[in-house]
């Protein structure tokens, strides 16, 4: 048994660290390439026609700012359609309404398209707008984003450039990277995977993707790909890895920055990052033989984009070798030196978090305050996040779960989230890491005392975060978290 429980831990660290070094390969890159930007040319007189589609479901504090955002575009309004698609069952529908109205009389050209259910989710909204757009290019932004006015001024002339690209996407911006420690870590994530993961994706052909809103599609590429398909619940991936298959190529604009909002609750961060880890695993089990097979992509290109959507699995390790922990050292088990290699290997993903800060922010040393947030956060988040990737090997269905939207500057009042079982898991893994600490502490090692350590303060805040969340809807006058009222 010993000997079995010495294979998984060392297997463990192994998986682990190629995923360090993946970080070392992504920062080499980047350096080779960093030099490298495509060519543009100012927006001509006559620009191409361009349709923003606005998918919306039960968005009541967002979409009036969503809508004044995409109205507010300064792009010739001849060429420029917004389709506003709302599945909402609650206040959205009529307040959207009240706004297309608005904004027709005012000479925007803007409509309101309706369904009669939420087939396909967000992915079959899109699909069935797309009959009714007139634009050869079609930007797309999720009810929380807030496109600057002269972004179509800053994407479009990409198409132009070079018709081989079949996408354009801008960076993502925070509105509210500031609210919180929670918003702060997701910030620094986010700018890690912008700044440097994508940046270097798009310059190195490594399978650059579609990051589900604040992008540009040309409309031939998309049609070409298949257009949009509900199977997964990230369907951006899944239709960025059909367009790159079939030829085309994206355009990443570091400069070009679209604000959204970050999930301001631990129960919303959950629901987001969930969706993300099961829907690059369902585009895993889709895709790995086409992109192992596919013609025209280097190796180095088909192992990254396999290796990245096989990335969310890393949480099931994680846990693991916390499990392992304590039984390997009631067993008098001592790691030889090995281990420390495997820890230097693992170590190139933090280093992109780290160096991701210098390149977008004056104040890069106030921001990396949070630095040991991000991984207590991340550590705690593993339980969530492997829940959903056994849910896409062993589960049946897959509903797209929206992330809830509050708006940045919106006036609080209570609000609740449904109970989550995970939140058990979570506070049993807390206890399970405290124990192997103490054990730790006692039998003097040292070695293992920083990622338990980092378990039980990470699982023991995810769940108090959650319960903080939950607490509402189990004891209905508690005050506890708060939402918005509706403007």
């Amino acid at each position: 048994m010993t000997l079995l429980l010495i294979l998984f831990y060392w297997l463990a660290m192994a998986t682990l660290s190629v995923y360090g070094l993946l970080g070392f390969y992504t920062l080499w890159q980047y350096w080779r390439h960093r030099h490298h930007t495509p060519p543009c040319s100012p927006l001509p007189a006559d620009p191409p026609p361009v349709t923003i589609q606005l998918p919306v479901y039960n968005e009541p504090f967002v979409v009036k700012r969503l809508i004044r955002a995409a109205v507010q575009q300064q792009y010739p309004s001849h060429r420029l359609q917004i389709q506003i698609i709302d599945d909402s069952t609650d206040s959205t529908a009529t307040k959207t309404a009240r706004l297309v109205a608005a904004y027709k009389k005012k000479g925007a050209n803007i409509c309101l398209l309706r369904r009669e259910g939420r087939d396909g989710y967000k992915a079959g909204a899109l699909a069935a707008a797309m009959p009714a757009a007139s634009g050869e290019l079609i930007a797309i932004f999720d009810a929380d984003f807030v496109p600057p006015p002269n972004f179509l001024q800053q994407t479009v002339p990409h198409f132009l450039a070079d018709g081989r690209v079949g996408m354009v996407q801008a960076r993502w911006g925070h509105l509210n990277d500031g609210e919180s420690a929670l918003t702060a870590v997701q910030a620094l994530a986010l700018d890690k995977h912008f700044a440097l993961e994508q940046t270097t994706r798009h310059r190195a052909h490594l399978f650059p993707k579609f990051n589900g809103a604040g992008g540009v599609w040309r409309r031939a590429c998309l049609e070409d790909a298949g257009g949009w398909q509900a199977d997964t619940v990230c369907e951006d991936l899944c239709l960025s890895t059909r367009a790159q298959l079939k030829g085309w190529q994206f355009r990443f604009l570091p400069d070009v920055v679209v604000p959204a909002e970050l999930p301001p609750t631990m129960a919303a961060y959950k629901i987001q990052q969930a969706r993300w880890g099961k829907g690059a695993t369902q585009c895993l089990r889709k895709y790995a033989r086409p992109i192992l097979t596919a013609p025209g992509h280097s190796w180095a290109a088909r192992l990254y984009a396999l290796l990245a959507m096989l990335a969310y699995t890393a949480n099931l390790l994680v846990i693991l070798l916390l499990l392992l922990q304590l039984p390997l050292m009631l067993q008098g088990y001592q790691p030889s030196a090995w281990v420390w290699l495997f820890t230097l290997m693992g170590l190139g993903q933090p280093l992109l978090f780290g160096l991701a800060q210098p390149l977008l922010h004056r104040d890069w040393l106030w921001r990396l305050r949070h630095f040991p947030a991000l991984f207590i956060i991340a550590m705690g988040m593993t339980a969530v996040m492997s829940r959903a990737v056994l849910q896409v090997w062993y589960g049946r269905e897959h509903p797209f779960i929206r992330t809830p939207k509050r708006g940045a500057h919106a006036t609080p009042t209570a609000a609740s989230a449904p109970f989550d079982w995970i939140v058990l898991v979570e506070l049993a893994l807390a206890l399970y890491c405290l124990v192997s600490l103490v054990v730790a502490f006692n039998k003097g090692y040292w070695g293992t005392v920083p990622i338990l350590a980092a378990g039980v303060s990470g699982y023991g805040y995810v769940a108090c975060q959650s319960c903080q969340d939950i607490l509402p809807s189990l004891f209905p006058r508690h005050p506890g978290l708060l939402k918005p009222t509706e403007k």
